[in-house]
């Protein structure tokens, strides 16, 4: 989709009118004009939706940010002595006054954007039905994936449907807003999703850059399946597999390493992407937060496939030096231990990592004081050599359906083998070369299996700390520690409060109707 790959204007008139979502909910647009004038033609209906999409992808590193930094599969230790932004957050160390994340983390903004939409788009008449409809369909969508994140992260959230402040209601005790129940904010992520999938209606899922059809239905699988898993019903996980069924024609690719290489983009197995190009946009490029700081610390780069002690030092064999002094530090890596965990046959392990270590030389035998990762996934092109992170980001591809499948498999007490397995074959290499097929066992072995599998195939794509959450073993979430598994987090009895984030002062104090997060300390005056 070309739109995409260049600044839309209209998000200059219209989408960056308003920088903030509390005090966006309180100053009313100085400039009327990308509201009251602007929806007068289809095209210009399409380019807000295009918008849409560009800001969109503007948050894929908040979608990072509250998808897996806490997964425990970041290190807290930093092999340059530089700073680590995020450790409060790796370490589960948030509080009021170190949220971690702030404004509910610029969500509202968009969603105000959405509102704002959906309010115009029913009302025109000039677009023809089908594209009215699908474009209906895009925007439920996309809000319910803005919702599906703030429950995710903070329980019960404010709830705004309207675009109040866009249509002239500038009260401010009438713009307040209590937060409401989780169960609250579920029905209006469900019923987000479900208007979705009724207004898209049979149409084809065309483009893999943009919401479409299937990608709604594998974000209402994994909604019901999160409803199910966390206190729903066995009809929530009905819906989650049925919707899952439904997402057809995808197939995975047979090398693993193929499915995020910048000359295979939109390949068979991407169901939706967010997408990047050389000269016009890379991964997530936020102060002291690039993709490039998980993969460079060029004074200890070495050929992992030479015995340690042999080869070149001060090398970059990834070719990634760039002038920026800020993208030659290797500012965050994921655990050394998590790179053990492949197999050394799964193909994951190599497009995913690349391992180095420091030597000490005047031992005899050399000794290795550093053992290392490098982020691979996600490597990018050279282009006049120069590398650029340019890879597309998916927010869903099939490896996802089929070990969600198995998920609900599991749950339903029936056997997850053909969904897991053909994961496995692909990491592999093909069918039969696994070394160590999956058995099926009883439930908490399959889940905790499942989520294994997850956490080798999904690095860096914003999925970990929300399966910890979801996945079970027994009746307890994978996200507390335990003596039945090595993934928990978090301390249940001390800490377990902080599986939900909390909100930093400045929002209660702008809307006393909020309340903080259950668990955490607030100063807020009564």
């Amino acid at each position: 989709m070309k739109k995409l790959h260049s600044i839309i204007w209209l998000l200059v008139l219209v989408l960056s009118t308003f920088t903030s979502c509390r005090k966006t909910l309180q100053v009313a647009p100085e400039d009327g004009f990308g509201d009251r004038n602007f929806w007068q033609n289809e095209a210009q209906v399409s380019n807000f939706m295009v918008g849409l999409h560009k800001q969109f992808r503007d948050n894929n590193y908040m979608f990072i940010r509250l998808g897996e930094m806490r997964g425990g599969g970041y290190s807290n230790v930093d092999v340059q002595n530089t700073s680590l932004n995020e450790l409060n957050i790796i370490e589960q160390r948030i509080e009021e006054n170190s949220s971690g994340v702030s404004n509910w983390a610029g969500f509202y903004n968009p969603i105000l954007q959405l509102n704002l939409f959906i309010l115009r788009v029913k009302a025109i008449e000039f677009l023809p039905a089908e594209k009215k409809s699908y474009l209906l369909g895009q925007a439920h969508a996309m809000r319910s994936y803005y919702y599906f994140h703030l429950l995710r992260t903070y329980g019960g959230v404010p709830i705004w449907l309207e675009p109040e402040v866009l249509t002239g209601n500038t009260n401010q005790e009438a713009l307040r807003r209590a937060r409401s129940t989780e169960a609250e904010v579920l029905a209006v992520i469900k019923n987000d999703i479900n208007t979705s999938l009724e207004f898209f209606g049979s149409s084809a899922s065309l483009d893999k850059y943009q919401w479409n059809p299937h990608a709604a239905r594998m974000l209402k699988g994994e909604i019901y399946l999160w409803s199910a898993k966390l206190g729903g019903t066995t009809a929530d996980l009905a819906e989650a597999k049925n919707s899952l069924l439904a997402v057809t024609d995808y197939s995975l690719q047979p090398n693993f390493k193929d499915v995020f290489a910048y000359g295979k983009k939109r390949n068979n197995e991407i169901i939706f992407a967010l997408p990047y190009r050389v000269g016009e946009a890379e991964l997530p490029n936020v102060a002291a937060y690039t993709y490039s700081t998980f993969n460079f610390d060029g004074q200890h780069y070495k050929d992992s496939t030479v015995s340690a002690g042999v080869g070149n030092f001060l090398v970059d064999p990834l070719v990634i030096a760039q002038t920026n002094s800020q993208q030659i530090i290797q500012r965050y890596r994921y655990t050394f231990e998590l790179f053990q965990s492949y197999d050394l046959t799964d193909q994951r392990r190599n497009a995913t990592f690349y391992d180095y270590y420091k030597v000490n030389t005047s031992t005899s035998p050399y000794t290795v004081t550093v053992r290392n990762t490098a982020l691979v996934k996600f490597i990018g092109t050279i282009d006049a050599n120069k590398r650029y992170f340019a890879d597309d980001w998916p927010v869903y591809r099939e490896a996802d359906r089929l070990l969600m499948l198995a998920e609900i498999a599991n749950a339903e007490g029936a056997d997850p083998t053909s969904f897991i397995q053909a994961v496995r074959d692909r990491a592999f290499g093909g069918a039969g070369n696994d070394p160590t097929p999956f058995v099926n066992g009883n439930k908490d072995q399959n889940e905790l299996a499942i989520f294994a599998e997850r956490s080798k195939e999904f690095v860096y794509e914003g999925k970990q700390w929300y399966d910890l959450r979801r996945m079970m073993v027994g009746s307890e979430a994978l996200v507390f520690k335990s003596s039945q598994h090595p993934y928990g987090v978090l301390d249940k009895a001390s800490i377990g409060y902080k599986t939900l984030w909390p909100i930093p002062p400045s929002i209660w104090t702008n809307d006393p109707l909020v309340d903080q997060t259950p668990g955490y300390q607030t100063a807020k005056p009564k």
